[in-house]
């Protein structure tokens, strides 16, 4: 039997009375998408999501991602996403930070924000005060750089692979197997000069169509030497006598047929 009850609550009035309820430590408010996000400062953190368990009853911490934006001087912004079982209610908390200043622990408050916490670590590179063990979760010993950093290569630093001469996995720097290739024609992401047919609908006009080069008999297209030999009648050839097949005798040896003296 279906559940009538909705997959979440409304979000009237919820915005305006958190901000409220936090002050100052609100920087900004963006409700879209019938999602609601807050920006507070990174300094107030722990206070935040304490009051938004204790107070506003938020007490699961679903998850927590990190986004890159190169272009910012607080490059980095880490989102928590929180849960209120009791009120069915989702909203998002961010913080902006840099590569050097760290973003305040929430173990203390959830413990399940340990790992969180590791794995933003690990592929941004964003530091927390007072994580008891933060270390990488989820690339391999040794490994350089933060994969989800927008100025991490793609193909990585190192490959791994396993040595028969070691007889164990090493690592060693990249080696692309193809060089890259320069091609002189038109990329298709740069658009042609010309209109390509359809571009009509939109204002231009379409080019008039090419007549194929071998609509005539008497234009191969194979240039005018082919064009001057198939422009030629062919004679009607007189029908072949067609000879009678060898025989072969007991012997093995063939004994052509007997000529007609007609």
């Amino acid at each position: 039997m279906a559940n009538g009850a909705p997959i979440i609550s409304s979000n009237e009035g919820v915005a305006a009375a958190l901000v409220k309820s936090l002050g100052a430590a609100v920087l900004d408010t963006v409700e879209a998408y019938d999602e609601i996000s807050f920006t507070v400062d990174p300094k107030k953190l722990p206070a935040v999501m304490e009051k938004l368990r204790e107070k506003h009853e938020y007490q699961q911490l679903v998850e927590i991602a990190g986004v890159d934006y190169p272009e910012r001087p607080e490059r980095f912004e880490v989102c928590y996403h929180l849960l209120s079982l009791t009120k069915n209610h989702r909203i998002r908390v961010k913080v902006r930070t840099d590569e050097d200043t760290p973003v305040p622990t929430v173990t203390h408050i959830w413990e399940v924000a340990g790992w969180l916490e590791r794995e933003v670590f690990d592929m941004y590179g964003v530091l927390f005060d007072g994580n008891p063990d933060l270390r990488r979760i989820l690339t391999d010993y040794g490994f350089q750089g933060h994969p989800f950093r927008k100025d991490f290569p793609l193909t990585g630093y190192v490959e791994m692979r396993y040595s028969e001469e070691a007889k164990r996995v090493v690592y060693e720097p990249v080696k692309l197997a193809q060089d890259f290739r320069s091609f002189d024609f038109m990329s298709p992401w740069e658009g042609a000069d010309y209109i390509l047919p359809g571009d009509e609908k939109v204002g231009g006009e379409a080019p008039p169509p090419t007549p194929k080069s071998t609509e005539s008999a008497k234009n191969t297209g194979a240039g005018k030497k082919a064009n001057k030999v198939a422009a030629k009648k062919s004679s009607p050839n007189k029908a072949a006598v067609k000879k009678p097949a060898p025989k072969r005798t007991k012997s093995g040896t063939n004994k052509s047929a007997p000529k007609d003296k007609s």
